[in-house]
């Protein structure tokens, strides 16, 4: 027994994996190992020597299982080493930044624009970008002959379709549905040919549309004035220009004085047409309406200073970095 024990030590210092480490124990310790060859022989020994040689297998079995538990220590440190080894991470080097998205300072006033006209009992609606002629200009009261019409100044996709010029068509679509009383506002994109440092091809732009049976052009311009505070988190000098739209009357456009003292257009607005309300079988001597169109741009550009609309398609990372 004592040879056999030497002979286990030594055999068990060559092991260096776990599945050699599985094999000897099941050489020296398993059911069919020497071990247990001599417990099973006990039964043929009287009582003093059962007892000698039991003490004597019971301690070759408790050291074989020391060395058994120590080697697989030593065989998980090792591994750990390696890992370690082989997964080297230095942790005196600077860390790694994490970059951090956020959203298109477009879409953050869009976003903060409908949550202010929504406090105010705006329902928000959406409509078609390819939009007929029928919702873009003949229901909204704009005559055949108007330039808003010319290849020049709008995107034709046929003679029935064009992209639409502005969301004034949506509340077309509104009025046929529910004739009032009704506070909607209608954001999206809008295409005009137009491009310079105030105007894209492609901008945004956010309708809105109150039908009542008492709505004036105070209460229109109590809400714009109101809005434009909320938004720019500022009091800021505005003021109101007589214009001319087809599909209001009276009519008029908002402009906002920039830090620089300049005027910029950010808005129209005026009573609905009554051939406008007439298009959608609303009765006037019931119901009056007022429209508006926001840029949202113009805002946009104000609110965080820029002086050039292009600058928010030009996708310069610099840029935008601004507003995460």
């Amino acid at each position: 027994m004592k040879k056999t024990f030497i002979s286990a030590i030594d055999e068990i210092k060559e092991i260096d994996d776990s599945t050699s480490l599985n094999n000897f124990k099941s050489k020296y310790l398993g059911k069919n190992s020497i071990l247990y060859f001599y417990f099973r022989k006990l039964t043929t020994l009287n009582i003093s020597e059962r007892v000698q040689c039991s003490t004597i297998l019971n301690n070759f079995k408790k050291k074989i299982n020391n060395k058994i538990n120590n080697k697989k220590i030593k065989l998980k440190d090792n591994k750990l080493i390696n890992q370690r080894n082989q997964y080297f991470v230095d942790y005196t080097l600077p860390g790694r930044k994490i970059e951090r998205g956020s959203l298109h300072p477009i879409t953050m006033i869009i976003e903060e624009i409908k949550e202010i006209f929504s406090y105010l009992g705006f329902e928000t609606y959406y409509g078609p970008e390819l939009e007929s002629v029928y919702y873009n200009f003949d229901a909204l009261n704009i005559p055949y002959n108007h330039p808003a019409r010319n290849i020049s100044d709008t995107f034709w996709f046929n003679s029935k379709y064009v992209l639409r010029t502005q969301t004034s068509g949506m509340q077309i679509r509104i009025l046929e549905k529910n004739p009032g009383p009704i506070k909607a506002i209608i954001p999206g994109k809008v295409y005009r040919r137009d491009y310079d440092q105030t105007h894209t091809p492609m901008f945004h732009q956010i309708e809105g549309l109150i039908v009542d049976t008492s709505v004036s052009f105070a209460n229109l311009k109590w809400i714009l004035e109101n809005f434009i505070v909320q938004i720019l988190k500022k009091n800021t000098k505005i003021r109101f220009r007589s214009s001319y739209f087809p599909f209001t009357c009276p009519s008029a456009e908002m402009d906002i004085q920039d830090k620089y003292g300049n005027w910029l257009e950010i808005l129209g607005c005026g009573m609905v047409h009554p051939n406008v309300l007439q298009n959608c079988n609303i009765n006037c001597n019931i119901y009056s309406a007022c429209a508006f169109g926001i840029g949202v741009e113009r805002i946009a550009m104000l609110k965080y200073s820029v002086s050039d609309i292009r600058r928010f398609f030009e996708n310069d990372i610099r840029f935008l970095k601004q507003f995460v």
